[in-house]
């Protein structure tokens, strides 16, 4: 038998040598399963070849990587920088914006798979919990969509104003409430998990959270309208979306100014803007982004291989 060893904490911890966790660990990095599994095999079997019956986590990581190199060099980076997030001590808190349509709900479902976080909340919900406690009496804007909550202001915006975004900025305001206490309770508990959604706008959440390494955030954008359009007809075709085509294609010119208004403030707040074209390529910058500033050197806990 190969023993693994670990530190957790502190604490030196032995376990059995898994090829099932290590293929599983593969995946992350985008080695298909088959080829995982058969990876892991073939470590196996030079850490027999070798006459190793205990080795340490890093050495075995180096053993890994030696492997991946060699069927992908792409791929062992991406390992690397899977391992080095999965390393950090803290809970890590993803938030990812856009107008309805960019594609957050997509990008953060394999984001969470990829980094195997296994808590993920969208805005929509979180708004939608806030109208069940406040009646639409009492804050109408939130009973209302992000590109339309301009119906329902109390007050008209000055003509110089585009009520669009006064709406939208109202509608975000409201619903950053709950997206702060989300984050809150995520820091408190130690519990990793992605937020996103059209009410994700840099600069209006809290900046004692923003500071935190731990928590980072990324706008998604799409420069090309035909290609947004093209998107809502991709996702009212799927039975289980069940979202409103024609209402999204009749506001849709709101929509490209609630998007615009996103990008900019995440300029001005200097937050990462992808282009969210190719899901892979926005995947791995996002991975990427958080490597560099979260990742990074931080120190080392018990990890799948």
């Amino acid at each position: 038998m190969i023993l693994v060893e670990g530190t957790v904490n502190g604490k030196k911890y032995t376990e059995p040598f898994s090829k099932g966790v290590l293929s599983r660990s593969l995946t992350r990095a985008e080695v298909g399963p088959n080829r995982a599994y058969a990876m892991a095999a073939i470590i196996e079997s030079k850490l027999k070849e070798n006459n190793i019956t205990k080795i340490s986590v890093d050495e075995l990581v180096e053993y890994i990587v030696t492997e991946l190199k060699k069927e992908n060099p792409l791929i062992a980076e991406k390992y690397i920088n899977w391992r080095r997030i999965r390393q950090s001590q803290e809970p890590l808190i993803i938030l990812i914006g856009g107008a309805s349509g960019i594609g957050t709900s997509s990008i953060a479902f394999e984001i969470a798979n990829r980094l195997g976080i296994k808590n993920m909340v969208s805005t929509d919900m979180i708004r939608e919990v806030m109208r069940k406690i406040v009646s639409k009496e009492l804050s109408p804007v939130i009973h209302e969509s992000s590109y339309t909550a301009c119906n329902v202001l109390r007050v008209p915006p000055p003509p110089e104003y585009d009520a669009i975004i006064v709406g939208y900025k109202s509608h975000v305001e409201t619903v950053s409430v709950g997206v702060e206490a989300v984050i809150e309770r995520a820091l408190k508990e130690g519990i990793s998990i992605i937020i996103e959604g059209v009410h994700i706008v840099p600069g209006f959440i809290r900046e004692d959270l923003m500071e935190k390494d731990n928590v980072v955030m990324f706008t998604l954008s799409l420069s090309n309208e035909k290609m947004h359009k093209g998107r809502f007809y991709s996702r009212c075709r799927q039975t289980w979306a069940r979202r409103p085509l024609q209402r999204y294609l009749e506001h849709f010119n709101a929509i490209r100014k609630t998007q615009n208004y996103i990008v900019s403030q995440a300029k001005t707040y200097d937050v990462p803007v992808i282009e969210n074209i190719d899901v892979i390529t926005t995947i791995d910058s996002i991975i990427k982004y958080i490597t560099k500033t979260y990742g990074g050197e931080k120190n080392v806990g018990k990890q799948e291989s």
